[in-house]
C-alpha cells in the first residue's frame, strides 16, 4: 500500500512544504527518533516513478552551495556518499572589490578541513532527497494536496486539504510551516512578514569560462551590487560555474535583453579574467531581492522555517545552510522535549528553540544584511569602510577567521548532529 493511500489522520509531526527544507526537516526528524509519525504535505504532485532514474547534468541547471556544516548534516543523514556522485568542492573561496586592490583568500587548507563546502546542482539534490522520502516509510506524503484551512488550538492543530474531489483531515501536535518566501499560509495565520527591499534583483545563468575554476568560489563586488560564481563540473579542471549576478532592479530588464555576446562582455568586464574569458552563458533567470522576516517564528504548536522564517539575500549563500541548521536546532530541542513526556507543540519547547538557534539566526541575517548594503554603495564612507575591512582581513587573523567560520556555516551554534565532524570529502 502506498504513502497516499494510508488512513492514518493522526501525526505528531506534520511540515507543510515540500522543497528542500520541508524534506530535509522531514528526514531528520524520522532518522532522530523511529516512534514519530510524520506527515509532508506539497501542493504539487512529486513525479511517480519510484526507479531512480539517470542523471543528466544539464547546462541551465541552478546549483545550491552548501556550507561545510551542511555537509556534515547531510553525511549524518547517510545521504551525502549519494550527493557527492555529482557535486564540485569548494576548495578556496576568493573574495575581491572591484576598482580596489585589497582582497582576501580563504583557503581549505589553511582551514584543516577537505573543504569549504561543495556545490550540487538543484536537480540533483531534490532527486536524492525525493528518494530518501520515498524510502522512509515513517513520513506519510500528502503531494498533490491543497491546504484549505488550519485550524489551530491549544497543542494541536488541524489542517483541511482535498485532492481531487477526496477531502482529508490531519490532526497534528506540531505544525512546520516550510512552503516559501511568499507563504500563503502564513498570510492565513495573521504571520506579519517585515520585508526590506534591496532595490535589486539576481540574474542567474550558468556560465563556461576558458580557464578550469580549480575549485575556487568568487565573491565580487562591484560598483552595482555583488556577483558570485560557483564551481561546477564535479572537477576542478571543470570549466562551467553558477552565476548569482546582482544588478540594480531598474536595470535589470535592459540586461537581459542583451545578446549573449553582449552580456558576456559586460560580465567580463565586471568580474575580470581570473578565469580567463566567459566563452557560453545558458538560460538566464532573474528574481527580485529582499530581506524578509517574520515577526512570529514560533506559536503554540507552530514552527515557520525556511524562507517562510528568513528569505535573505544570496550574497553569500547563506539561506538554505542557515535553514538546514534550524532544521537539525529544531529536531534536537524536540527529541529533549520526547524524553521529559512534554507536548512536541508546548510553546515552552518551542520558545526553547528559538532561543538556541537565536544567535546562530542573528549572526547570518546581520552578516548577509550589511555586507550587501556595504559592498554596494559607492558613497564614500563605505567605500572607505570596506576598505578597511578589507585590511583587517589582511593584518588580523581573528577578523579573517570569522569569516571562514561564516562562509563554512560553522560560526553560530553548532548542532550535536554535525559537531563532531571536521572532515568532509
Amino acid at each position: 500500500m502506498s504513502k497516499e493511500n494510508s488512513s492514518h489522520s493522526q501525526f505528531d509531526i506534520t511540515i507543510v512544504g515540500g522543497g528542500m527544507v520541508g524534506i530535509s526537516q522531514a528526514l531528520l526528524l524520522a532518522a532522530q527518533n523511529p516512534d514519530w509519525r510524520i506527515a509532508l504535505v506539497e501542493r504539487f504532485a512529486f513525479p511517480q516513478d519510484h526507479e531512480e532514474t539517470l542523471y543528466q547534468p544539464s547546462f541551465d541547471a541552478r546549483a545550491t552551495a552548501l556550507s561545510l556544516g551542511s555537509v556534515q548534516i547531510f553525511q549524518a543523514l547517510g545521504l551525502w556518499k549519494k550527493l557527492a556522485e555529482h557535486h564540485t568542492p569548494i576548495k578556496t573561496v576568493h573574495v575581491s572589490d572591484r576598482g580596489h586592490i585589497a582582497g582576501t583568500q580563504i583557503c581549505h587548507k589553511k582551514q584543516k578541513v577537505d573543504l569549504l563546502g561543495a556545490v550540487v546542482e538543484n536537480a540533483w539534490l531534490g532527486r536524492v532527497l525525493l528518494q530518501s522520502l520515498r524510502e522512509t516509510t515513517q513520513i506519510q506524503l500528502f503531494d498533490g494536496c491543497e491546504l484549505e484551512r488550519v485550524c489551530m488550538a491549544a497543542n494541536s492543530a488541524q489542517l483541511h486539504l482535498s485532492r481531487h474531489d477526496e477531502a482529508l483531515l490531519i490532526h497534528t501536535h506540531l505544525l512546520c510551516l516550510a512552503d516559501g518566501g511568499d507563504s500563503p499560509l502564513a498570510g492565513q495565520l495573521g504571520l506579519h512578514r517585515a520585508t526590506q527591499d534591496y532595490g535589486q534583483s539576481a540574474l542567474i545563468a550558468t556560465v563556461e569560462t576558458a580557464k578550469a575554476h580549480m575549485g575556487v568560489a568568487y565573491e565580487r563586488f562591484t560598483e552595482q551590487g555583488p556577483m558570485a560564481l560557483l564551481p561546477l563540473g564535479e572537477s576542478d579542471q571543470a570549466r562551467r560555474c553558477a552565476l548569482v549576478w546582482t544588478l540594480p532592479s531598474e536595470q535589470l530588464e535592459a540586461t537581459l535583453a542583451l545578446s549573449d555576446g553582449e552580456l558576456l562582455t559586460l560580465l567580463q568586464t565586471r568580474f575580470g579574467y581570473r578565469l580567463g574569458r566567459f566563452c557560453r552563458i545558458g538560460k538566464r533567470q532573474s528574481y527580485s531581492l529582499q530581506l524578509q522576516m517574520i515577526s512570529e517564528q514560533v506559536r503554540s504548536s507552530l514552527v515557520v522555517l525556511g524562507n517562510a522564517a528568513h528569505y535573505l539575500h544570496p550574497v553569500a549563500g547563506q539561506g538554505f545552510n542557515l535553514a538546514l541548521r534550524d532544521c537539525v536546532a529544531l529536531t534536537d530541542t524536540l527529541q529533549d522535549a520526547s524524553k521529559r513526556d512534554q507536548s512536541l507543540g508546548d510553546l515552552s519547547v518551542l520558545q526553547s528553540y528559538l532561543s538556541k538557534q537565536q544567535n546562530d539566526q542573528d549572526l547570518t541575517v546581520s552578516f548577509s544584511d550589511q555586507i550587501v548594503k556595504v559592498f554596494s554603495s559607492q558613497k564614500l564612507p563605505k567605500q572607505l569602510f570596506r576598505s578597511a575591512g578589507f585590511l583587517a582581513l589582511a593584518l588580523f587573523p581573528e577578523a579573517k577567521q570569522f569569516l571562514a567560520k561564516q562562509t563554512m556555516g560553522v560560526a553560530g551554534r553548532l548542532s550535536r548532529i554535525g559537531a563532531d565532524e571536521n572532515k568532509a570529502g
